[in-house]
């Protein structure tokens, strides 16, 4: 029997937090998104919740630079991260953004999962193996979703995540659940979201 059908019934901001000692009480299971700036995660996270103007789309990549809090189904929280490796930010900005990323992610009570945000398109990418061996290293649980999957073939989707695999296999002994979406075509949606319910128990 597979598990059962999640529905968001609510998604509503909660709060933009600037580092990990602003972020609200953990009462809640939180699932955080990241991912290399322009991966489509802003608009993941609208086809997730099932509302268009959830998380704000910018034609600037690097728009979020805060912890975004929005609390789904009265039950959990979606938080979003802002994305690394954005060169048109200043150093001292990087490493701010950095700092508040890593101190979340290592630290954060009640932390369920992290959503590593993958742009399909592409073959590995340094910086994403390294985020996400990163995440091996300080024991942080994690998942990959390759995102803009519609703008190219299945078979060179497959040979990507697969060749990403290949990449991680000299310093990762399991490989993590991996989801294809495309928040054009809303592929993905009911993956995630059962994965999200599965969590939830």
């Amino acid at each position: 029997m597979g598990a059962p059908r999640m529905r968001i019934t609510s998604a509503t901001f909660l709060t933009s937090a600037p580092d990990l000692e602003s972020c609200p009480e953990p009462t809640v299971p939180e699932f955080a998104f990241i991912g290399r700036s322009n991966v489509g995660k802003s608009s993941l996270l609208n086809m997730l919740s099932g509302k268009r103007d959830l998380a704000k789309v910018s034609g600037n990549p690097g728009h979020t630079r805060l912890i975004n809090y929005f609390t789904m189904n009265e039950n959990w929280r979606l938080v979003d991260l802002p994305g690394y490796g954005y060169a048109k930010t200043s150093k001292k900005d990087r490493e701010k953004f950095q700092g508040m990323i890593s101190e979340y992610l290592t630290e954060r009570v009640g932390l369920s999962c992290v959503f590593v945000l993958i742009d399909a398109r592409h073959t590995p990418q340094q910086i994403d193996l390294e985020f996400v061996q990163w995440l091996m290293e300080a024991e942080v649980p994690f998942v990959l979703v390759f995102t803009k999957t519609d703008k190219l073939k299945n078979s060179k989707v497959e040979k990507h995540m697969e060749a990403f695999g290949l990449a991680m296999g000299p310093w990762c002994e399991v490989l993590p659940r991996m989801f294809k979406s495309s928040a054009e075509k809303g592929d993905g949606r009911k993956e995630i979201l059962e994965f999200v319910g599965k969590a939830l128990g």
